[in-house]
């Protein structure tokens, strides 16, 4: 069939330059979906399966410099689930084959992104490390190997096998790739694509020392022969535990849980917070916990029947980029973005994304009519990674800047000598800037004004004539008045352009009445619900004001600090450049920002009209009273039952404390809650002092002193 001939063509070229040349051309959904639709194909048609079909092999033949050594056994990939429902449909057949559900439950781990290998431990030496490659045979990467300072070259303790080939995966902290990169760019090097990939790479280079200069890790999950010594654990849980006694790199993220229901409340936790690991992960795989009944359940030619793979919805897709437009920003920053074919990433449906700015639309070497790869992660804005070089047909053109604001027709200019964004200067009228500032306030990072969206805050800054707009700056937001709100009728505003939208069956541009019935013009909901929580807004914590007012460079991190040390809108603004830099976390550019903003007049005037409508512009405790946290670092990790992230933060903070996002030598306590990750390993690391909920609530109400007499790791 031709059918199957294409697409047998397509995974043995995605399995080549995925496994060898370390350029996938194939994310791993459409990878999946087309090996899917081949089974079902050879489950129809049984004459078409082959021995070298991509459903019965795993990777792609060696064809590199590198030594082709065999794997002691063969390894396997995993079958996928793409949903619970599949899940389900898995656990249905297993559990009919052994009769219920299996002995000592289900065991489930994170499905880490990175590198397959297999170790060799002779007597408990390190001999070889060696890539998956097709299953049966890899690359010999053990120069490489030894320098990853995760796994010992020799096994710790006198009970090891006589042989033992360990697998896992070889991955690079999504730290080290940021810094990896940060240092390139600063090289002016061109930017590494992903952790994946790069860790891939490093892992292949002739020189060891160009690995050991890209820090890469290690986690364990399995092993393959076994001659001598100790007996094989009866469990995988157990074989953890042995691993983790002979020094081998073990994840303290997997759980062990009863039943089916168990597997999806991990499964969705870790949804929830795939991001929380310090390495990228694509999904959960999920394994009887018993290897008695894994021996019963047996394999197929490429997969063990005993374990499956959930993947999450993909994060990197590919497709068409149709073209490149401009929106502006609340800065003025103009922004390219891109216009593609609809595509789904991360469980939603995407058509626009981030470029940046021109330097980066350069830097790419993206071009209108490429096929690019789209990256989305978690509530990040999608950002084109690059494009698919391989797959031009000559018809791609270059996108060229516009030399005028898109809102307001002012010329764009460099704020500085040496930027890399354009901005419209017209700072104060520029209608696309001011709606943004005003979108920007109401943001559940600043003053979490629900009821205030994109559509109110294009329908307070940009009305159409005769009227004039009620809001023509932050300030005149807290003194509006049911009155103002009724009569307003504006243009519906696309929200990454910034064009109007056009009804699809006339043609013509689209308005909204939005605080008003058309009817009657009577006042709709939002109108009261607006005015109540503008007014709840004015008891905000200082830090958020600050961040409202969208200084360059004064983020919340940067507004906290301040808000820390100053505690009032007076004391920040009448400070000196070097008494602002003195606070800790705030460096010579944000304090040469805020000094810079003042001084513009009208600028000042949106202070004035606030303190005007009663915004609370200082701490509540501002008079100089106990900061019993003043100077300290603490760091929460997971899941609080009577605290959220946001409010655990605040709780810090009001006390004078820094509510902080990494574990280091400097830091004070950290709070684990439910679920705790990487984080509290790092704190038992260094000797960290470890609170739960009830010792962070004594943190809170007894202090430091008192604290340090109830944390989990005290002698």
């Amino acid at each position: 069939m031709e059918r199957h001939a294409e697409l047998v063509r397509e995974l043995r070229d995605a399995n080549y330059r995925y496994y060898v040349l370390d350029q996938p051309v194939l994310s791993d959904i459409e990878y999946d979906l087309r090996l899917r639709e081949l089974q079902e194909l050879e489950e129809t048609y049984p004459e078409l399966v082959t021995p070298d079909s991509p459903t019965q092999t795993v990777g792609s033949a060696i064809v590199t410099d590198f030594a082709t050594v065999r794997h002691l056994e063969r390894m396997q990939s995993l079958d996928n689930a793409m949903d619970f429902a599949e899940l389900g449909v898995w656990a249905e057949r297993l559990e009919a084959g052994l009769g219920g559900v299996p002995s000592g439950g289900y065991l489930c781990e994170l499905k880490i992104d990175g590198l397959a290998i297999a170790l060799t431990y002779e007597r408990g030496e390190l001999v070889r490390g060696v890539t998956r490659g097709d299953g049966v045979q890899g690359e010999d990467v053990t120069h490489n190997i030894r320098t990853i300072a995760s796994i010992p070259t020799r096994l710790a303790g006198a009970e090891v096998p006589d042989l033992v080939e360990i697998r896992g995966e070889v991955f690079m902290t999504v730290e080290t790739f940021e810094k990896l990169n940060e240092q390139r760019a600063a090289d002016g090097e061109e930017s590494f694509r992903n952790p994946r990939n790069t860790a891939a790479g490093s892992l292949r280079q002739k020189d060891p020392r160009i690995t050991r200069q890209r820090p890469l890790d290690m986690i364990v999950h399995g092993y393959g022969a076994w001659e001598g010594g100790p007996r094989v654990p009866a469990s995988q849980s157990e074989t953890y535990e042995l691993f983790q006694a002979w020094g081998l790199p073990v994840s303290g993220l997997y759980r062990v849980v009863p039943d089916i229901e168990g597997v999806k409340e991990y499964i969705a936790h870790y949804g929830e917070h795939r991001h929380d690991p310090a390495y990228e992960i694509d999904g959960v795989v999920v394994k009887v916990n018993d290897r008695a009944l894994q021996r019963r359940l047996g394999s197929t030619s490429r997969a063990p029947r005993w374990a499956i793979a959930f993947k999450y919805p993909p994060e990197e897709v590919r497709t068409k980029l149709l073209d490149i437009k401009v929106g502006v920003g609340r800065t003025g920053r103009i922004t390219p973005w891109g216009l593609m074919e609809p595509v789904s990433v991360a469980g939603s449906t995407v058509e626009r994304a981030t470029l940046h700015n021109a330097f980066e639309v350069a830097r790419k070497g993206v071009l209108i009519g490429d096929t690019v790869v789209l990256r989305k992660a978690g509530d990040v804005i999608p950002e084109i990674v690059g494009p698919v070089v391989e797959l031009r047909d000559g018809t791609e053109r270059e996108f060229r800047m516009p030399e005028r604001c898109p809102e307001c027709r002012t010329e764009l200019a460099y704020a500085k000598e040496g930027d890399k964004d354009i901005r419209c200067p017209n700072t104060r009228s520029c209608p696309g800037q001011l709606r943004e500032r005003i979108y920007y306030v109401a943001s559940r990072r600043v003053l979490d004004i629900e009821s205030l969206g994109y559509v109110a805050a294009t329908a307070l800054t940009q009305p159409l004539e005769p009227a004039d707009p009620p809001v023509k700056d932050e300030g005149d937001l807290f003194h509006l008045t049911a009155e103002q709100l009724l009569p307003i009728r504006n243009l519906v505003l696309d929200r990454e352009s910034g064009t109007p939208k056009t009804d699809p069956d006339t043609g013509e541009e689209k308005t909204v009445t939005l605080f008003a019935s058309k009817q009657a013009g009577e006042a709709k909901k939002i109108v009261s619900t607006l005015l109540e929580e503008l007014d709840k807004a004015k008891t905000k914590p200082l830090w958020r004001w600050l961040v409202a007012l969208s200084i360059r460079h004064v983020g919340p991190r940067a507004a906290q600090d301040l808000a820390r040390e100053m505690r009032s809108f007076d004391r920040i603004f009448s400070a000196t450049e070097e008494e602002l830099t003195a606070v800790d976390g705030v460096g010579p550019t944000i304090a040469k920002s805020i000094t810079a903003w003042w001084e513009v007049d009208w600028h000042r005037e949106i202070v004035r009209k606030w303190k005007e409508a009663g915004v609370r512009l200082e701490d509540a405790a501002a008079e100089e009273s106990p900061r019993p946290l003043a100077g300290l670092s603490v760091v929460v990790t997971g899941s609080l039952e009577g605290f959220s992230r946001d409010t655990a933060k605040e709780a810090i903070q009001n006390l004078g404390g820094r509510a902080a996002g990494s574990v280091s030598k400097k830091t004070s306590f950290v709070v684990v809650g439910e679920n705790a990750g990487s984080k509290h390993d790092k704190a038992l690391e260094l000797g960290v002092p470890i609170l739960d909920e009830a010792g962070f609530r004594v943190l809170l109400e007894q202090g430091p002193d008192v604290a340090r007499g109830v944390t989990l790791n005290r002698e």
